[in-house]
């Protein structure tokens, strides 16, 4: 059973940075893809950002794009997201979600089997 398990979420003042990581145990891991989620108060869950575990691709939200960077580490088995120019509206429990496979598209959270716990992102000031 694989386990995922995130960090690096706290407050931030807006305009600052900050960078999740989500590491994974267990038995051998290799998915196709991870992502990371978001859900806001009031607010459904939505994707931020993927990335194929290759590297290859990467899929980004609209409302992220230019500002988050995602990225892996296939050694360490660990996926990270790096948040810059950080808005109250990022303010959210952060995700991160492994794909089995390909899939139709990143939005489709049942597409995922394997998600952590999440990780509290505020910011405000």
């Amino acid at each position: 059973q694989v386990q995922l398990v995130e960090s690096g979420g706290g407050l931030v003042q807006p305009g600052g940075s900050l960078r999740l990581s989500c590491a994974a145990s267990g038995r051998t891991f290799s998915p196709w893809g991870m992502g990371w989620f978001r859900q806001a108060p009031g607010k459904e869950r939505e994707i931020a950002a993927g990335i194929t575990w290759s590297g290859t691709t990467t899929y980004y939200a609209d409302s992220v794009l230019g500002r988050f960077t995602i990225s892996r580490d296939n050694a360490k088995n660990t996926v990270y997201l790096q948040m810059n120019s950080l808005k109250p509206d990022d303010t959210a429990i952060y995700y991160c979600a492994a794909r089995p496979a390909r899939g139709t598209s990143w939005r489709r959270e049942n597409e995922f089997d394997t998600w952590g716990q999440g990780t509290q992102v505020t910011v405000s000031s």
